[in-house]
């Protein structure tokens, strides 16, 4: 697992190229998703193997928390058309980012490296739990299913869907409409460049909390092995 902040990017290259499978996380705007595939085809033409099947990578681009994020800008904006957007944004800019998958893995480019056996960089829906109970608890699913996709369900999420979640193709079921509602965001003057780096910042700093965190535990354990 490597993070799709643009510090991770020329290690995720640099994997791809020698040959390991990568699942790059924390993707929360579409300049950033861009970015990731860039690495990801960039670092398979780099890969001086003649069979590429071996190597595969997702991208795993945050949903829910955009809307938390979103949703919050809405209410300080305060206004009847603000508040038609709420829980639109996520949902949205993932069907604009499947737009983004089928473009690049399609054309001169890709069908070389498939050529080579390469396989898609799958894209995978992170964060797919309803943060806010006023939105259906499958909404990250039902709207976002689709070929070569991955949707990472937490339990209760998973429990959901099979009770009662709708199984149809959505995620490119209407992408004038997912790109009309960005639009819609931006003329209300929210600025989803800025929403992306308030996650992103946010998302590593977890991460980087997390992992710290791990290696003490590992010091602490290391330390007791060499007491004992």
């Amino acid at each position: 697992t490597a993070p799709g902040a643009a510090g991770g990017l020329p290690a995720v290259q640099q994997m791809i190229a020698e040959g390991h499978s990568i699942n790059v996380t924390l993707i929360f705007g579409l300049d950033r998703y861009a970015e990731v595939i860039e690495a990801y085809l960039a670092g398979l033409e780099a890969n001086e193997g003649d069979d590429l099947s071996g190597v595969s990578s997702v991208a795993s681009f945050f949903v829910s928390r955009l809307d938390t994020e979103v949703d919050r800008r809405l209410d300080a904006l305060g206004t009847e058309a603000a508040a038609a957007l709420k829980g639109k944004a996520a949902v949205a800019q993932a069907q604009c980012a499947y737009q983004l998958f089928l473009d690049r893995f399609s054309g001169p480019r890709w069908e070389a490296l498939a050529a080579r056996g390469a396989r898609v960089q799958r894209p995978l829906w992170a964060s797919t739990s309803t943060k806010n109970p006023d939105y259906p608890d499958t909404l990250y699913v039902d709207e976002l299913i689709g070929p070569r996709s991955v949707n990472t369900m937490p339990d209760a999420t998973l429990e959901a869907y099979e009770d009662h979640g709708a199984l149809e193709r959505r995620v490119d079921a209407d992408p004038d409409a997912a790109r009309a509602t960005l639009d819609r965001l931006a003329e209300l003057g929210v600025d989803m460049a800025d929403v992306t780096r308030v996650l992103e910042d946010e998302g590593v700093a977890s991460f980087s909390k997390s992992f710290d965190e791990l290696l003490g535990v590992l010091g602490d354990k290391a330390e007791q092995l060499r007491q004992g």
